[in-house]
């Protein structure tokens, strides 16, 4: 019998997820059919519930519902427990088991996909917002020499790193201290380049050699990534490395195989210019 799976989101329309799934099911050989839903903005349980009802074995999930599925979970992993969201659910019987790849997903491509090690690396990440919390973990698990979290709001930033600070050398500042800092990667993870704006983060903090990253994808060269590249950074790198290893995660989570990432990478890949 084939298994069925789906993300959820709200809008949906624009989600790579299907046509990842599907690469994924067709390179492994799995029976399986994944397809998207376009959730009821407050309806999440019943959604899931009418989901599972029709024999869904497990869904993605993606805004606004990941925390809808925090709520609606039955057990959590560390990793989503942390970021406080999750973006992946299994469902076992009564069960409904939570993850978050996210972050999982971003220290993948970095680490292996762009070849750039974390461990001993003074790290910047810009926003502390959910994408934010889903990486702290993830990243502090890499033994950076340091994690700095920067927001327009400095309380979220001193809140996430008080709550991480067991877990690593992590603290927070606001974007004003940034100046005469540099950092050996920085991470956009604000939603600025949604809107096409910049963050307010000064071109200086990009050690020589820097990764940038911008965890959006398919847009190009953001106002963040044309920050970096002026700032005479040659290595720049937008979210569609953690978009496919992510739902590689969450894919061998599901059918017990993990697939080849690097394809379907290619396949997705838009040009930084």
């Amino acid at each position: 019998m084939t298994d069925v799976y789906a993300v959820i989101g709200n809008p949906i329309g624009h989600t790579k997820s299907p046509l990842i799934h599907g690469l994924f099911a067709e390179a492994t050989q799995q029976d399986m059919v994944y397809s998207s839903i376009e959730g009821r903005i407050g309806q999440f349980a019943a959604d899931m519930a009418a989901f599972r009802t029709a024999g869904g074995r497990g869904m993605n999930v993606t805004a606004p519902f990941k925390l809808d599925a925090f709520a609606c979970a039955t057990e959590r992993s560390p990793r989503a427990q942390m970021a406080g969201a999750v973006n992946a659910l299994k469902f076992d019987g009564d069960r409904v088991i939570a993850e978050n790849f996210d972050g999982v997903g971003l220290t993948r491509d970095v680490t292996h996909n762009l070849g750039c090690a974390l461990q001993g690396k003074r790290v910047l990440l810009l926003g502390a917002g959910g994408a934010a919390r889903g990486a702290l973990l993830p990243f502090l698990e890499q033994q950076p020499a340091s994690l700095v979290i920067t927001n327009r709001t400095l309380d979220k930033a001193e809140a996430l790193a008080k709550e991480a600070a067991a877990h690593g050398p992590v603290s927070a500042c606001a974007y004003a201290e940034l100046v005469g800092q540099q950092f050996d990667v920085v991470f956009n993870a604000t939603s600025a380049s949604l809107r096409a704006e910049l963050p307010p983060v000064p071109a200086a903090v990009f050690a020589p050699g820097a990764l940038a990253y911008e965890l959006a994808y398919g847009k190009g060269l953001t106002p963040f990534l044309r920050l970096a590249q002026q700032a005479g950074v040659s290595q720049l790198a937008d979210g569609v490395g953690m978009l496919v290893e992510q739902a590689a995660e969450a894919f061998a989570w599901w059918r017990g195989v993990r697939p080849q990432t690097g394809p379907v990478i290619e396949r997705l890949t838009v040009p930084l210019v």
